[in-house]
């Protein structure tokens, strides 16, 4: 396949690639740094963390990924909403899939860790494994070291609470889980962290397998997630696209469990609709299966292409909703933005509602809107537009030379800001990669945060690149004292 040729250099084709690296030697960039800048992209390998409840789970996601971002509290399962977190390490990127978070329900401790662990081990390319080396292994343990044999994947095994030489012979002990050497960490104090994670990397793939499953097959049928919060319409509005029942639908909030994969016809094309269990509200006990939840509707978005994200225009726009649209965007996934129940709004409601957009949905502007009605079929005729809208915007890319002449037009009529007595300067750019889009621009100096987002709108300006999130990196020139 001719992809492979220029599979280290991005996207850019060989003769582009060559002169893009010839001007940043020219600007004085270290040509092997800026390899791996235009390499960064496409799908990450998936670790997922797996291990009983109150083991340190996500203490050590907050130490992997080094920031504190999973919720951490002297109680089991206290895990929520956030499922997956980008990390590195020795300069490799992967991602972190935290599987702690369910609480004890009907199905018994055992059958919640085992159904949690389960689906976070089939998402991931390597697990790494979390016992309490002051606690050593229990029976749940010894089921769990089952399950991870079953699944084939690499496994890391780590024993935290280590929090000192006295407790290194404790964790000793774990060689008997037959899993191999027990790696002693201090999640809370950092000890150990280094050694486990060359050890995870040494059972990373580069890069999965495959890319959105067999979606991007050519000729394959484009893959759709519908998310959104439990009880917008998600499976009527699957239903209402099908032209028969064939999901659940249930007045109950939450009756969809599991993602239902379904080809359908729309628009004269067959798509593949992923219909996902709706994301729980923020509640402070979130029952094991809402957490389970939110998982699989992870799993979606990482099958998906493009993220239809179905929003109750009869209610007040929820930071729910928000967080949802965030958790698509960060995907990296083409974004359509369906508000259902518009056949119940009245006029008072839509100009409450416009105001609402506005305001909180200002972030991703660049999302085509539908208003549809699941239950009559409203407006599902513009359904398929959008979404083809969307996924063009998704596999946009600018040649080199044509970005370079927008840059230095925008870098003319709108230099950056001076700060400190300096004025940075955008020297030249390329897009790395699409789906979504990625742009790497090199700098003279630091690009603060609102200039970089007056670019990435002067870019949709120009460019379009409607219903897809795009990604900015900026790699600035470092000062080269007399080197060769």
């Amino acid at each position: 396949m001719s992809n492979d040729t220029t599979a280290h250099h991005g996207e850019l084709g060989d003769s582009e690639y060559a002169e893009f690296m010839a001007l940043a030697a020219e600007e004085g960039f270290d040509t092997d740094e800026v390899d791996a800048d235009l390499d960064g992209h496409g799908p990450l390998p998936v670790l997922a963390i797996v291990g009983r409840p109150n083991v340190g789970k996500s203490t050590l996601v907050n130490r992997i990924i080094g920031r504190r971002e999973a919720v951490v509290e002297d109680r089991p399962g206290v895990t929520r909403d956030r499922v997956s977190y980008e990390a590195m390490w020795a300069g490799r990127r992967f991602k972190v899939l935290d599987t702690g978070g369910w609480e004890i329900d009907v199905l018994g401790i055992d059958a919640m860790v085992a159904a949690q662990a389960e689906l976070g081990i089939e998402q991931a390319d390597a697990v790494l494994f979390v016992v309490d080396a002051t606690i050593g292994a229990t029976d749940t343990d010894d089921a769990l070291v089952r399950l991870i044999r079953r699944s084939g994947k690499p496994v890391v095994l780590c024993a935290n609470k280590v929090d000192g030489p006295s407790t290194e012979a404790e964790a000793a002990y774990l060689w008997s889980l037959g899993l191999g050497e027990p790696y002693p960490v201090s999640a809370l104090h950092g000890r150990g962290s280094g050694d486990l994670l060359d050890a995870v990397l040494a059972v990373l793939p580069e890069a999965p397998p495959q890319l959105f499953g067999d979606g991007l097959a050519p000729g394959g049928p484009r893959r759709v997630a519908l998310i959104g919060r439990p009880n917008v319409g998600k499976s009527s509005l699957l239903n209402k696209v099908a032209g028969e029942d064939r999901v659940v639908v249930n007045e109950l909030a939450g009756t969809t469990r599991d993602p239902v994969d379904e080809l359908i016809e729309l628009g004269g094309k067959t798509w593949k609709f992923i219909d996902t269990a709706g994301i729980r509200r923020r509640v402070h006990l979130t029952s094991g299966a809402d957490f389970y939840a939110s998982l699989r509707t992870s799993a979606a978005l990482d099958k998906a292409e493009v993220a239809v994200v179905l929003v109750d225009a009869s209610e007040t726009l929820a930071e729910q909703d928000t967080r949802i649209i965030s958790m698509a965007v960060e995907a990296g996934r083409a974004v359509v933005i369906a508000y259902n129940k518009w056949d119940q709004l009245d006029e008072e409601r839509r100009f409450y509602l416009e105001r609402e957009i506005e305001r909180d949905l200002v972030q991703v502007q660049w999302a085509p809107r539908v208003n549809v009605s699941a239950k009559t079929g409203r407006h599902m005729e513009k359904l398929v537009p959008a979404i083809e809208t969307a996924l063009a915007g998704w596999e946009t890319r600018i040649p080199t030379a044509r970005l370079n002449a927008f840059l230095g037009e925008l870098v003319a009529a709108h230099p950056h800001p001076i700060r400190g007595g300096k004025q940075p300067r955008i020297l030249f750019g390329t897009q790395a990669g699409t789906r979504p889009p990625r742009f790497v621009l090199f700098a003279s100096g630091f690009l603060e945060a609102g200039y970089r987002r007056f670019v990435e709108r002067r870019l949709r300006e120009e460019f379009g690149f409607v219903g897809t999130p795009i990604s900015i990196s900026v790699r600035v020139r470092e000062k080269r004292n007399k080197k060769k």
